[in-house]
C-alpha cells in the first residue's frame, strides 16, 4: 500500500508533548515528582517531544546520495545557512525513525529508507546560544537512502535543498557541530 504523504508542515511544538513533570535520576533508582517523596523507579518511560532531563526530542536525517559521495543539505529557516532535515518527534509518532523520515518529507521533500541508526548527539551548543525558541535538545540521527526527490513538498517554498560534497557539507555545517558530529557518523565518502 502507497504511503500518503501530507502537503503542509506540522508546526512542531504544538504537536509534541510537554516536558515530563518528573526528575528523573535512574542513576539512583528513582524519579521523584515535586515536592513528593521518591518513589521506586520501575519502568522509565521517555515521553515523545522530551527526554528524561526536559531536553526536546530532535529527530534527524543524513540523506546520502546512492553512490555516497554527496549528502542533501537544506537552508535553515531562522539562522539561514544549510543544515540537515530534523525536528521535533511529536506526540502521534512511535519512533524518533518515523518523527525523522516525516521531518525529511516535511522540510526536503524526500521520501526515504532508514539504512542506519546514527545514535544520539547530545547538545553541544553553548548555554548563552538556548532559547525559548531553540531550547536544549538531544538528536537522534539516522543515515537514509532517498527513495524520492519530488519537485512539490510542503515547505517547498520556506527551504532550498542542495546536494553537496563531504568539504561544502562540512564547511556549511562549521556553527552546528551536533550537525557535523552526524555527518562525520554517516558512511559518506570524504
Amino acid at each position: 500500500m502507497a504511503q500518503k504523504l501530507a502537503t503542509t508542515a506540522r508546526t512542531g511544538r504544538d504537536n509534541q508533548s510537554k516536558p515530563p513533570p518528573y526528575d528523573c535520576r535512574p542513576e539512583r533508582g528513582e524519579m521523584r515528582k515535586p515536592g513528593d517523596a521518591a518513589l521506586p523507579l520501575l519502568i522509565l518511560i521517555v515521553q515523545a517531544g522530551y527526554g528524561a532531563q526536559g531536553e526536546r526530542l530532535v529527530a534527524g536525517v543524513v540523506p546520502l546520495s546512492n553512490d555516497k559521495t554527496k549528502v542533501l543539505l537544506i537552508q535553515s529557516t531562522r539562522r539561514g545557512g544549510w543544515v540537515l532535515p530534523k525536528g521535533g518527534w511529536e506526540t502521534d509518532e512511535g519512533t524518533a525513525q518515523e518523527a525523522a523520515c516525516r521531518e525529511a518529507w516535511e522540510e526536503a521533500g524526500i521520501v526515504c529508507t532508514v539504512v542506519k541508526d546514527l545514535g544520539t548527539i547530545p547538545e553541544m551548543r553553548a548555554t548563552q546560544e538556548l532559547t525559548d525558541k531553540a531550547p536544549k535538545a538531544a538528536y537522534q540521527f539516522y543515515e537514509v537512502r532517498v527513495d524520492l526527490e519530488a519537485s512539490d513538498w510542503p515547505e517547498k517554498d520556506k527551504r532550498g535543498r542542495q546536494w553537496m560534497t563531504y568539504l561544502q557539507a562540512k564547511q556549511s555545517l562549521q556553527t552546528r557541530p551536533e550537525l557535523l558530529e552526524a555527518l562525520n557518523r554517516s558512511t559518506i565518502i570524504k
